[in-house]
């Protein structure tokens, strides 16, 4: 993270939704069998995902999709 950087660390799990493609169920199944990063646990009910390991896990899919 940058000093400029004024996003915010954590995403919600519709954003996350949203920067993927992919749906919030799906996101959950992919993070229980390790193939997304898991969400970080804000409150009994509420949880969010790291903006770095989403846009990490991004990058990751674009590379293997060049090399490819």
């Amino acid at each position: 993270m940058t000093a400029n950087d004024n996003r915010p660390r954590l995403i919600a799990p519709k954003d996350a939704a949203a920067a993927t493609s992919l749906s919030r169920t799906l996101l959950i199944l992919m993070a229980e069998a390790g193939g997304f990063p898991k969400p970080v646990s804000l409150s009994e009910r509420r949880s969010a995902y790291m903006r770095a390991e989403v846009e990490e896990w991004i990058d990751k899919r674009i590379a293997a999709s060049a090399a490819a």
